[in-house]
């Protein structure tokens, strides 16, 4: 009978280059570009005035970023989505792992930036998942 060498999958400490975990051509490389460069997320940035006083808010476009990723993994609850965010590595490479643990807010941040901006919103969607422009 042959003998095969032992598949190992015990949890392992590992190091991880975040950049390099979101492949040029992807969705998730598309989704980065097109958040991060192209769309106007000033409706999102308006509602922190913290420049002075207070804690450090999360950024709404990191946060947006998560959001789109899970459902495009089908994950809608905001608890897949924060265990998404702690156990995957490409939801920290989106987000420099500093997603916040609480995700609802930004569930209502996309919808609110798609409320605010409904064409800019459906020619986004459109370009993340089709890669086209209607």
């Amino acid at each position: 009978m042959a003998r095969y060498k032992l598949v190992d999958r015990s949890p392992r400490f590992i190091s991880v280059v975040f950049h390099a975990q979101i492949q040029p051509g992807s969705f998730e490389y598309a989704m980065d570009n097109l958040i991060g460069n192209e769309l106007d997320l000033s409706a999102l940035y308006v509602r922190h005035n913290n420049d002075i006083s207070g804690a450090p808010a999360y950024d709404a476009g990191v946060l947006l970023k998560n959001v789109l990723l899970a459902y495009s993994r089908r994950l809608i609850s905001s608890r897949s989505i924060e265990h998404a965010c702690r156990e995957n590595v490409l939801f920290m490479a989106l987000s420099g792992d500093s997603a916040h643990p609480r995700l609802y807010a930004a569930q209502q941040a996309a919808r609110q930036l798609y409320a605010a901006k409904p064409a800019q919103g459906e020619r986004s969607v459109d370009l993340v998942l089709f890669g086209t422009q209607h």
